[in-house]
């Protein structure tokens, strides 16, 4: 965060119909199937889409079979992609099936149970503050709020006009550590083809950005509407999408720090889930019991052993970093203990791919 006494910050959200949110989309779809016949399953799975192609890839050890290339489908299905008119489609894609088995190694040096050790090495950072009603920074909130208001309305048949493909950002002016007023807005929409531009910019500014952005709303936006122009090509036609590239999308727009693991295809054991899943709980809890504004939390694992081998509560100058750490030791960070804190084995993460992985109120670790 920025102390200086006035700031412009930046986030962005993309729809469920871009490239890299249809790869997320396969891969936790792909995962919520292996875990609802076999919640034991080890699953790391990625996928990469482009034009009429979808490939899969990864590690998986289970006692379920599912049907993977029936999964994939449903998945862009789901999304919109089913325009027999267009290269990627639901009924046209091709299927290639690169998944394998997880390392006998690993498996055995990972385990089961409360002692089990951490599927991986790495960090991985939570954060809270009081800027939204959801404790997440402002211009992720709004940011995501455009993109999810884009899918409703194409999905509800409100606007025909709109195709899956999208991006949306939001542009806050703070002063000192509080947002005062959204000052730039950029929305990048598909549509069909030939329609026009002035009809899409007006709808976007005068029916979109009043719905999405609420109390933030102002005539007086700087916006970027389709700023390219044309935007009928879009989604893995348009570009090539893999699992794992919107990993600040996913979380806090940037405005805390990020470990650097990709949460999608991956199951519980893998600690770039779950302790960042972990962390965003330990950071709520020290904003919602008023140890602070804001906390940031970072907690390290090492492969393979079970307890963390650090743990930081940064409060961002809100509060007494010493006494939030404190209060966080109360919480349990080895993974076995997360998992079965949060029901982690359960086939949830279809519902995370989308619009931020926090924030949702049905979600574990928010509640």
């Amino acid at each position: 965060m920025n102390n200086s006494n006035k700031f412009l910050f930046t986030s962005e959200s993309v729809s469920e119909g871009h490239p890299d949110k249809v790869a997320d989309g396969i891969s936790d779809a792909l995962l919520d199937a292996w875990l609802n016949l076999d919640p034991g399953s080890r699953v790391a799975v990625e996928t990469l889409v482009k034009d009429n192609h979808v490939i899969v890839a990864g590690e998986v050890t289970s006692r379920a079979t599912i049907n993977v290339r029936g999964v994939v489908r449903e998945v862009i299905r789901d999304i919109g992609y089913t325009d027999t008119a267009r290269r990627f489609h639901t009924d046209g894609v091709t299927i290639t099936n690169l998944i394998g088995e997880q390392a006998p190694d690993i498996a055995r040096g990972v385990g089961q149970g409360l002692d089990q050790g951490a599927g991986d090495q790495g960090l991985m950072f939570g954060f809270a503050c009081r800027e939204t009603p959801e404790l997440l920074p402002l211009p992720i909130g709004l940011a995501h709020a455009l993109t999810r208001r884009l899918a409703h309305e194409r999905k509800v048949n409100q606007v025909p006009w709109l195709r899956p493909d999208a991006k949306a950002q939001v542009t806050i002016r703070y002063e000192g550590a509080r947002p005062v007023e959204v000052t730039d807005v950029v929305v990048s929409t598909q549509h069909v083809v030939g329609f026009d531009q002035q009809e899409l910019r007006a709808w976007v500014r005068g029916t979109l950005l009043p719905a999405a952005l609420g109390a933030w709303y102002h005539d007086r936006i700087n916006t970027f509407i389709n700023p390219t122009g044309v935007f009928d090509v879009g989604g893995p036609e348009g570009d090539c999408g893999v699992t794992g590239r919107k990993i600040i999308v996913d979380t806090y727009g940037g405005y805390a720090r990020h470990g650097g693991g990709a949460f999608s295809g991956k199951d519980p054991s893998k600690v770039d889930r779950s302790a960042a899943y972990f962390a965003r709980f330990v950071a709520r809890q020290i904003v919602l019991n008023g140890l602070a504004e804001a906390a940031e939390v970072q907690i390290a694992y090492a492969i393979g052993v079970p307890r963390p081998v650090s743990f930081l509560v940064d409060t961002r100058g809100t509060g007494d970093d010493a006494r939030a750490a404190k209060f966080a030791e109360q919480y349990d960070g080895r993974p076995g203990a997360i998992i079965e804190r949060f029901g982690l084995l359960r086939p949830i993460y279809t519902s995370t791919t989308n619009y931020g992985h926090f924030g949702k109120p049905d979600l574990p670790w928010e509640q």
